[in-house]
């Protein structure tokens, strides 16, 4: 399989890819922080775009790797004196640039992410440091024009340790006129050189509103009912947003809530029957947001136990009721803390040796029946 034929390695499933992403929504604080820094002279040549999983940063990537290479210098002396500065980093699709990065095919771009393995039939677990010395060839043929260069680099937590060692170079001696566009989810794992030579933005969880906006400009639909529940489970993600849409994530996310709404009491054939519906051939994506979801569940329990505050929303009909029963007071978040901890290391460690997934599956919730 050649490497052409590989799935994109910085795009969700479902979803489009974020250069075909129009508009930038919820995130006016980051792009007026760019727009700022372009517009007083003071463009920086590392930026580390930086927020959780799904609320733009390679979209934000893209808007501004297309705004730069298609917004020409500020010359300021023309005959009509300089023009207005950009309020937006909104570039009309048609322009020419606009066109070419949509096409994968801008010369002055430059995409580093994840290349094919060895084989050449998956993709590699991490950015090599081969990927990132094609950046050697690309200064050096795009240097001839004269012209801005853009890297975007998605995702700099995928960098090996050469690769990263490589890149740190490059920051700490940027080639004329490029600017390095960072996407990193977890900053905090970064060389703390590599964050020291770059300009943060942060990008935050949407809101309701902004959430419903994005997913209807990714063409996925959403029943009305359920919007708030998915903006609450998703954590303000439309990268998470999508997959739990892909895999029922809000009608397993109930029946999860279900099952631990027994306790103490366990109602074990429904618990069998959920049980059931994880195992099998092709349903390893469905056990493991299983386990992600157990998990949302037992810190929202903690949380409210710990600080007798409920959530803002409900994730599912009557959550609140389940969270108010099971964690009444500070006593039961310590309980939950440590048994939900305790029973999903024992869950994840039967998933990776291959356990049975109805058995590890029903072994969790009797683990998480200790709490109460």
């Amino acid at each position: 399989m050649s490497e052409t034929a590989l799935p994109d390695p910085d795009c969700v499933a479902g979803a489009p890819h974020p250069r075909e992403t129009p508009q930038i929504l919820g995130q006016d604080a980051a792009v007026a922080d760019f727009l700022t820094a372009y517009n007083t002279g003071r463009l920086h040549h590392g930026w580390l775009i930086t927020g959780p999983r799904g609320t733009g940063k390679a979209t934000l990537a893209w808007a501004i790797a297309r705004f730069l290479l298609a917004t020409p210098p500020d010359e300021g002396d023309g005959l009509f004196g300089a023009p207005p500065p950009p309020e937006s980093l909104h570039i009309d699709p048609e322009h020419p640039v606009a066109r070419r990065m949509l096409a994968l095919s801008e010369p002055g771009l430059f995409l580093l992410r994840r290349g094919a393995n060895d084989k050449g039939d998956k993709l590699a677990a991490e950015i090599r440091v081969g990927e990132v010395r094609k950046l050697a060839n690309f200064f050096a043929l795009s240097a001839a024009d004269g012209g801005r260069r853009v890297v975007i680099v998605d995702s700099a937590d995928e960098l090996n340790v050469q690769a990263a060692n490589a890149i740190l170079k490059m920051l700490e001696e940027p080639p004329a006129r490029t600017t390095i566009l960072m996407i990193s989810h977890q900053p905090a794992r970064l060389l703390p050189t590599i964050r020291s030579r770059c300009r943060a933005l942060r990008l935050d969880p949407l809101g309701a509103e902004d959430m419903a906006a994005a997913l209807a400009q990714a063409g996925v639909a959403v029943p009305e009912t359920d919007a708030a529940a998915l903006t609450e489970l998703a954590g303000g993600s439309v990268g998470e947003a999508v997959r739990l849409l892909n895999l029922g994530g809000l009608e397993l996310y109930r029946e999860v809530l279900s099952v631990l709404g027994s306790l103490p009491s366990l109602d074990r054939a429904r618990m069998l029957t959920l049980a059931d519906s994880c195992a099998g051939r092709g349903k390893e994506d469905r056990l493991d947001l299983l386990l992600t979801l157990t998990d949302q569940i037992t810190a929202r329990i903690a949380r409210t136990a710990a600080t007798g505050v409920l959530p803002s929303g409900e994730a599912a009909p009557g959550e609140h009721q389940t969270l108010s029963k099971l964690g009444p007071n500070p006593a039961a978040a310590r309980r939950w803390a440590q048994v939900a901890q305790d029973a999903g290391d024992r869950a994840r460690h039967a998933r990776a040796v291959n356990v049975d997934p109805a058995a590890l599956v029903t072994d969790l919730f009797l683990q998480l029946q200790k709490a109460v």
